[in-house]
């Protein structure tokens, strides 16, 4: 990977997804240095245009696309579309940045969240393949994070309220459709989540596991452990999913090893990058606050009176922007700014 005069060629994956569309819209607003840019999804998409910032581009077919020659393979069509296209493109000399589960816990492929564990990109050696974590993983990491540096946490039970755009863009159709058929006095069709969504919540994301838990509740587990670089911390996680378009809110309780002070903690989370913390009786929420927003908010932190060494937050960002595509591009920015 060298920057040629103009930039880099970089290639977007799942082009027409919501997270596709913010990668582009991200690669100009942050001034990514691209050369060459290309817009692959399948090929019912392929012919159409597509924004890229303030221009439009052609969407490619992704199964006949010849990687050679390109930098950066941003991925987020799915898994199964990950496992077949990205080792094609690595072996065609590309770094891939994954957004799907797939190669998140490969031992051999990092799981990167820059502002927690970037340190790790130093040793990377491309062409390769590097994961971005779950969204959820990512906003609550980022408060965590300084916490666990500087005292230690030994628990983490988390309640994840989650927008629908996590489910993608039919998950978002389909919630507007079914507002409507309740305001219409209509029972709503349920096509895309598993019960209906409207006015309502369903309290599990994704399949359940032989141990009871959902796959999106331990992703949380599995892949804290992984970033933090800790075997022992636990992860109790309950996912849910709300009638919310954008915005993952996220309850966390945690438990640290050592004391640490709540000013402390305080002046931890201000000087976080990434982190906007209020104080206080200011709350911040997914349509007001986190929706658009490449921050991650912290309110509501208090002493859990029930645990000598217990703080309880709440936390929210925009699923869609940090807990994918800035991520993601943020890698490839770290990676850049390593390698001049």
């Amino acid at each position: 990977m060298k920057q040629g005069k103009e930039g880099f060629r970089v290639a977007v994956v799942g082009a027409t997804g919501i997270v596709g569309e913010t990668m582009l819209e991200l690669l100009a607003s942050r001034r990514f240095p691209v050369s060459e840019l290309a817009a692959l999804a399948s090929a019912e998409s392929a012919g159409r245009q597509i924004a890229a910032g303030s221009r439009s581009i052609k969407v490619q077919d992704l199964a006949g696309f010849d990687f050679n020659g390109f930098d950066f393979a941003l991925f987020s069509a799915g898994g199964s579309v990950s496992a077949e296209h990205a080792p094609r493109a690595v072996a065609a000399g590309c770094t891939v940045i994954d957004n799907t589960s797939h190669f998140r816990l490969d031992p051999e492929v990092p799981l990167i969240v820059p502002e927690v564990n970037g340190e790790e990109l130093a040793s990377f050696q491309g062409p390769g393949i590097i994961a971005n974590p779950n969204c959820s993983t990512i906003q609550m990491l980022l408060a965590i994070a300084p916490i666990h540096r500087a005292a230690g946490v030994a628990r983490i039970n988390v309640a994840t309220y989650q927008s629908v755009s996590g489910a993608g863009r039919a998950a978002m159709e389909e919630l507007g459709r079914q507002c409507m058929d309740r305001f219409n006095f209509r029972d709503p069709e349920v096509h895309v989540l598993s019960a209906p969504i409207a006015f309502n919540v369903i309290p599990m994301i994704d399949v359940m596991e032989d141990n009871g838990y959902s796959r999106e509740e331990m992703k949380m587990h599995r892949e804290t452990r992984r970033i933090l670089g800790s075997d022992s911390i636990q992860v109790n996680a309950t996912a849910v999913r709300v009638p919310v378009f954008y915005g993952h809110g996220e309850a966390v309780h945690l438990e640290t090893e050592s004391e640490i002070a709540l000013a402390e903690v305080e002046r931890l989370l201000d000087e976080a990058p990434g982190v906007s913390r209020f104080g206080g009786a200011e709350l911040a929420m997914p349509l007001t606050e986190a929706a658009g927003d490449d921050r991650v908010f912290v309110c509501r932190l208090r002493r859990d009176f029930t645990h000598p060494r217990g703080l309880n937050f709440w936390v929210v960002a925009d699923n869609v922007r940090k807990g994918a595509a800035l991520n993601a591009i943020q890698i490839a920015e770290a990676l850049v700014e390593m390698k001049r």
